[in-house]
């Protein structure tokens, strides 16, 4: 973790990533975006969500590996997948992503739409942080071991079957070394970001996102043991493909896409470039997992009486600065629907 001085020279710039597809996060965008402007920021918006923003003054980017060079913030509205779609962008810059969650879960989002004004007051003063979290580079393999194709990821990359039809047989090593085989749907490699999202899904462990480690979880394994693994960070992961087996193809974060030739495999280790992600609020990771999850925290005794994921007021946002107290909720609060603060 990186502490971000008191001063970011006098030519500051911010990119803007937005869902534009609702008009709630294009309205909030644009009001963020006034805000900076006010305070000496400059704003940019990529070319393919300008027409649907219309921030006057801001400067427009092409979507490419250059969008975020030399920007300061990378600010996100959305959910998961726009951020995953920002940190494509922010990959070889070294801007830090800050996320504001529009979306239904948000683990990667740094604040809620409540506290945006908040965050807003932190950039403007330089009172950040910013993680460096582990990121994972894929190689893909012909039969001969020559690297073919080759991507990153932030969450996970996951080796698939591509016919939907047929199991997936796959061989699992580590470190060059052999360690099992089994038909499957599929395996995938994880990072501890990554693991509250496609590898909590398939069973995978919950990892505090700065434990330096990498996840491999079969999903629908056909064998008596297909555990999820957690190795060293330096390991390097790899899943082979028998040549008279069913095709594979890789997907990393669920946006690019490999195929996988016969008899190949697929490679996966640390990344040398961590992904920068900006942090203004107090709350711990344990927190986020509370208040995404609606986890019960009373206790077996006196959550009887209470709805699991109720025991916070709606007015108590974990993600803000002062976390959780566990005073009873309000009369009128809740009603069953699965919200919470």
């Amino acid at each position: 973790m990186t502490e971000v001085g008191t001063s970011a020279g006098t030519n500051r710039q911010v990119l803007l990533v937005v869902h534009t597809g609702r008009q709630d996060i294009v309205e909030l965008a644009r009001s963020c975006a006034a805000r900076l402007a006010r305070a000496g920021i400059g704003v940019r918006v990529l070319e393919e969500e300008a027409g649907a923003l219309c921030i006057e003054g801001a400067h427009v980017v092409p979507a490419d590996a250059e969008a975020a060079d030399g920007a300061e913030i990378v600010m996100v509205f959305g959910g998961d997948g726009t951020f995953l779609r920002a940190a494509e962008l922010a990959r070889f810059s070294d801007a830090a992503l800050m996320g504001v969650n529009l979306g239904r879960v948000g683990f990667l989002a740094e604040t809620e739409p409540e506290a945006v004004e908040e965050t807003l007051t932190a950039i403007e003063r330089c009172e950040y942080r910013v993680e460096e979290r582990l990121a994972i580079d894929v190689d893909v393999l012909d039969c001969e071991g020559t690297v073919v194709a080759g991507t990153w990821a932030l969450n996970e990359a996951s080796v698939e079957k591509a016919e939907r039809s047929r199991v997936l047989d796959v061989v699992v090593a580590i470190d060059g070394r052999p360690l099992t085989s089994f038909g499957c749907d599929g395996v995938l490699f994880s990072t501890p970001t990554g693991s509250t999202a496609y590898a909590f899904s398939a069973g995978g462990p919950v990892v505090w996102p700065d434990v330096e480690a990498l996840l491999l979880v079969p999903s629908n394994a056909h064998a008596l043991f297909s555990r999820p693994l957690v190795t060293s960070p330096n390991s390097v992961l790899t899943v082979a493909i028998p040549a008279d087996g069913n095709r594979a193809q890789v997907s990393a974060d669920g946006r690019r896409a490999l195929e996988v030739p016969d008899g190949g495999r697929v490679d996966v280790r640390r990344a040398a470039r961590p992904v920068r992600i900006a942090r203004v609020h107090e709350s711990t990771f344990g927190d986020r997992l509370v208040a995404k999850f609606g986890l019960p925290v009373r206790g077996f005794r006196d959550s009887r009486t209470h709805d699991p994921g109720h025991e916070l007021t709606r007015s108590c946002n974990v993600l803000t600065r002062g976390f959780v107290t566990v005073e009873p909720r309000e009369e009128g609060c809740g009603g069953g629907t699965g919200e919470h603060a």
